[in-house]
């Protein structure tokens, strides 16, 4: 007889507006369940189990995200739980599983709001938000060192965007640059706006911290800023998507990433970088979403000049 499967359960945003990172995590997602099997299982006291994938369709709406958590938890009573991806949705899915005392995996929320709550069954893999560009300073200090003003142009909903600038803000008051931070509402949405912002400010550095959508439109008017503007940092700039959709202006934007193809690692668990990406690319058909560097997440920064992977 065959040993039950281990349920795992998550909500993905295959739809909406985090539909192109949330089906990168699900893609993800499926090649560590088919990986997995493949090893025969995962070992439960000396017996292996196969691994039994369940997910729902958020639609990148919190209200869905708990309604589908609640249905993971009540009616399919997975074994192991994991987070969507988004810091918003996060917040919602972790407030679920805090409410029934299941350990959730987070892997897709950055902000540091997270982990502020004092929720004890919460697990996450990535950097907070408020460490994505605490290196930048340094960064512009050894590439340009007469630079002195910085713009931070972020997200007014949700917390990511407000966690990403106060990390930034607070490495700023350390040296001579001085920051102007400027919240993306509804307005900053038009391009005309947004432009007579940076004309006002006429920054040498500008730095965005919002959704992808947002970036794009902003740096789409790149060839309007003022020519004060040195060097930009976007969050977005760490996903192929980046690239694709914005070609030769995208050239020369700086960002941070979670994790980077080509680093190796003298001791790893599970399956290392090059496996992965090889494996993603085969199962489907498509690169992964990251940008081809040698160099790690969040300490080091370097120039865009080359397509993706």
């Amino acid at each position: 007889m065959r040993p039950p499967e281990i349920k795992v359960g998550l909500s993905a945003s295959t739809s909406g507006k985090f539909r192109l990172q949330g089906q990168q995590a699900l893609n993800g997602v499926r090649l560590w369940q088919a990986y997995a099997n493949a090893q025969g299982g995962i070992l439960v006291e000396g017996i292996s189990r196969h691994i039994r994938l369940i997910w729902y369709d958020d639609e990148s709406w919190s209200r869905c995200t708990r309604e589908n958590v609640l249905r993971l938890l009540r009616d399919d009573q997975v074994d192991i739980l994991l987070g969507p991806y988004s810091s918003n949705l996060t917040m919602a899915a972790a407030e679920v599983a805090e409410g029934h005392k299941k350990v959730i995996w987070n892997y897709g929320g950055a902000s540091d709001e997270i982990f502020g709550q004092g929720w004890q069954y919460i697990i996450g893999v990535s950097s907070l938000a408020s460490d994505y560009f605490r290196a930048l300073p340094r960064w512009l200090a050894n590439e340009y060192p007469q630079l002195r003003r910085i713009c931070i142009l972020y997200s007014a909903k949700g917390t990511f965007g407000r966690q990403v600038n106060r990390g930034l803000t607070e490495v700023t008051r350390k040296t001579e640059l001085s920051v102007d931070s400027v919240a993306i509402g509804p307005s900053l949405k038009n391009s005309n706006d947004t432009l007579s912002v940076l004309r006002r400010i006429e920054p040498e550095a500008v730095v965005l911290a919002s959704s992808l959508e947002d970036e794009l439109a902003i740096i789409k008017t790149r060839a309007q800023w003022p020519s004060s503007v040195r060097a930009i940092a976007a969050v977005a700039a760490g996903v192929a998507e980046f690239d694709r959709e914005l070609g030769r202006a995208s050239e020369g934007v700086i960002g941070p990433s979670q994790w980077e193809p080509n680093i190796s690692f003298p001791a790893i668990l599970g399956s290392a970088s090059a496996w992965f990406v090889n494996n993603f690319k085969k199962q489907v058909r498509r690169p992964t979403g990251l940008c081809c560097s040698s160099q790690l997440c969040h300490r080091v920064y370097r120039r865009r000049v080359h397509p993706p992977i």
